[in-house]
């Protein structure tokens, strides 16, 4: 693992995040979520793959709600905890969408973010290229349909392809293959009208993961001699300072977060494109915003990142 151990990830995952706390706005920003808390959505039964005709109507559902800019209501015969039928589902949706691409996300790679979800572990989501609005950025309205779920990040852009293969790769091929880092802000939302309600079927991950609206601070070329483990990020909305993470809290590393989804597409046949962006985890958790609100993601050294939300 790049830059620290996992006793060292673990330790800080396991620790309380620093946050400054508001009879409004707490830990996980405006309680715009939905009526169910982090960590409080009720698992549903089953554990069982969806049949063909089940993951056809679950694809439908979900692809129909995202085009169109409404909400979806999933009834309870389509309802799995199964992994498999899930990232299927995922996949099968963004295809049929057929968006253009601008690379991947890491959702629930903290496992802060994973138990607020009820996730088994980390999975990727798709970046859309309308989404990709560059700092200092107004993110426009029409990206969200219920949420504005904002996460701080280290993200990737990729000078080289990395093709399927059969080998796994190593952190030190997917470094070579890096053009730059970027600080970043990942924006998530999703058709469930209940964020953490959705979960006790894994909503947020049916729905490419949240991946909304993504944006790319400055680029730094001169990054491998980083501990990027340690570097800070600290979250402010429209101008007070409420909280606080540091690389580790993704996978343990930035680099470590991006050598999994290198493998993870890997392993199903698929790859990194060269100028795709990887944005690698959340290492602020959560943080929900509203219409008008701006956040400013401070990455100390590597530059900040700004958005206002329309």
């Amino acid at each position: 693992m790049a830059g620290t151990s996992m006793a060292a990830w673990r330790q800080y995952a396991d620790g309380p995040q620093e946050t400054c706390m508001t009879d409004e706005i707490a830990k996980w920003g405006r309680r715009i979520h939905g009526p169910t808390l982090p960590g409080s959505g009720i698992r549903c039964a089953r554990e069982t793959a969806l049949t063909d005709a089940e993951m056809n109507e679950v694809v439908s559902t979900i692809a129909t709600a995202r085009a169109g800019r409404h909400s979806a209501f999933l009834p309870e015969h389509l309802r799995t905890r199964h992994w498999e039928s899930t990232m299927t589902a995922m996949l099968s949706i963004n295809a049929r969408l057929g968006w253009p691409s601008a690379g991947w996300k890491i959702g629930a790679a903290s496992l802060e973010v994973q138990r607020a979800e009820g996730m088994p572990g980390a999975s990727p989501g798709q970046l859309a290229r309308d989404g990709v609005h560059p700092s200092p950025a107004r993110v426009p309205a029409h990206l969200f349909i219920n949420y504005r779920c904002a996460e701080s990040e280290f993200a990737f852009q990729m000078a080289h392809a990395l093709p399927a293969r059969t080998m796994p790769f190593s952190e030190d091929e997917v470094a070579d293959a890096v053009a730059s880092l970027h600080p970043a802000l990942e924006i998530g939302d999703t058709v469930f009208q209940d964020w953490y309600g959705a979960s006790g079927y894994f909503g947020a991950a049916l729905d490419n993961n949240g991946a909304a609206a993504f944006v790319p601070g400055d680029p730094v070329t001169d990054w491998r001699h980083l501990d990027l483990a340690v570097a800070r990020v600290d979250l402010s909305l429209n101008g007070t300072w409420q909280k606080s993470g540091v690389g580790a809290a993704a996978m343990g590393h930035p680099l470590t977060a991006l050598t999994w989804v290198a493998n993870w597409l890997r392993e199903r046949g698929m790859g990194l494109q060269a100028g795709e962006f990887v944005s690698t985890g959340s290492c602020t958790g959560h943080f929900f915003v509203a219409p008008g609100d701006r956040l400013i993601a401070d990455f100390g050294p590597l530059g900040k990142v700004d958005a206002t939300f329309e």
